[in-house]
């Protein structure tokens, strides 16, 4: 089943904090009413305030995510901040009132790869918003240790965002970036976007961002990116290219686009089942690296919550709708559809009327 589009229906609930965005099952996307209960041990209850959208939840709405990652029925949000509501009594590291963000992937932390900081690559996979309820509900509870607190300083709308961040920073600390790099970043979407961003920590030579809607222009460069181009880069020109469009001509343009020596980094999800055309000669010959990065680790949580709390990571400005949570429809419209303004981050306030 791969519906274009899905079908919105709402259950009387009591509280607007009680409801919860729940996709049913492939094109079946609604509120409906959720309980949460006090945490108890180990345990964190935090009551979300944002939730970001983003293209993967439209492809769990739409039934097109790879079936192996998403568990229905599931209610949505992934990238989200809140306040810590209750904690259980083992608990140490946080308090009741405290603003945190909270890490996806839930691991197990005993298998082979947890034990080599892989979390990403955990062999029992769980995560919020993909096979456990998410944030765009009325709380979500989740051990300590997944918990990071938030300074005061930071806004808890753009502290949302520090799940793709995560995601970006664990791919961009995977490949071998240095002083004076020519970086081309494919793709103008929130990834895309964040990629430009934290790029800046590397202290490249230039940051190019292609995309395909000019409008995004001007918060490419407010993100941090030197320029954007809507044409097809010149072939063999970059010393690193990021692909974070999630589409098969997008990593075509990053295969293309990376000098001889280079390395290309993928992060966005093409689709499940796509492919693409390789040339095993052209990579041989040109002597390229290129590297997948899946999901974010505790390592990247960890490095991105010191760098919102020192002000040197502020993605605010690529903030740019915000819905209530009864509003879900018009939200998910907004990612839908191309639109005749600049597009990033769509959030959700969950506390909102």
């Amino acid at each position: 089943m791969n519906p274009t589009l899905p079908r919105a229906t709402s259950q009387p609930v009591s509280s607007a904090t009680n409801l919860a965005l729940v996709a049913r099952g492939p094109g079946d996307v609604g509120l409906e009413h959720r309980d949460t209960e006090d945490a108890h041990g180990f345990g964190v209850l935090v009551t979300p305030h944002h939730v970001g959208l983003c293209g993967t939840d439209l492809e769990i709405i739409d039934g097109t995510l790879d079936p192996a990652y998403v568990r229905y029925p599931l209610v949505l949000g992934h990238e989200w901040s809140g306040l810590v509501s209750s904690i259980g009594e083992s608990v140490t590291r946080v308090r009741p009132g405290d603003r945190v963000v909270v890490e996806g992937i839930i691991p197990c932390s005993v298998c082979a790869e947890c034990r080599r900081g892989n979390t990403n690559l955990c062999l029992t996979y769980e995560e919020l918003g993909f096979t456990r309820d998410g944030a765009a509900g009325p709380g979500v509870t989740t051990p300590e240790h997944l918990v990071h607190r938030l300074d005061d300083s930071v806004p808890l709308d753009a502290a949302a965002l520090a799940e793709p961040a995560a995601v970006v920073l664990r791919g961009l600390n995977e490949i071998d970036l240095h002083p004076g790099a020519r970086i081309l970043v494919v793709g103008d979407g929130t990834i895309g976007l964040l990629v430009a961003h934290l790029a800046r920590l590397w202290s490249p030579g230039s940051v190019v961002v292609a995309g395909q809607r000019t409008v995004q222009a001007e918060l490419a460069r407010t993100m941090g990116a030197d320029e954007f181009m809507v044409d097809t880069p010149d072939e063999r020109s970059f010393d690193v290219v990021i692909e974070a469009a999630g589409s098969i001509r997008a990593v075509e343009t990053a295969l293309a686009a990376v000098s001889r020596g280079g390395q290309v980094l993928l992060l966005g999800i093409s689709g499940h089942g796509k492919t693409v055309a390789m040339s095993p000669d052209d990579i041989v010959n040109n002597d390229l690296r290129i590297r997948g990065s899946f999901g974010s680790t505790a390592a990247s949580w960890a490095e991105i919550a010191t760098l919102l709390n020192t002000g040197r990571f502020n993605p605010a400005p690529l903030i740019t709708h915000r819905f209530s949570l009864s509003r879900f429809d018009d939200a998910l419209e907004i990612l839908r559809r191309a639109t005749s303004e600049p597009r990033g981050k769509v959030l959700l306030d969950i506390q909102g009327a």
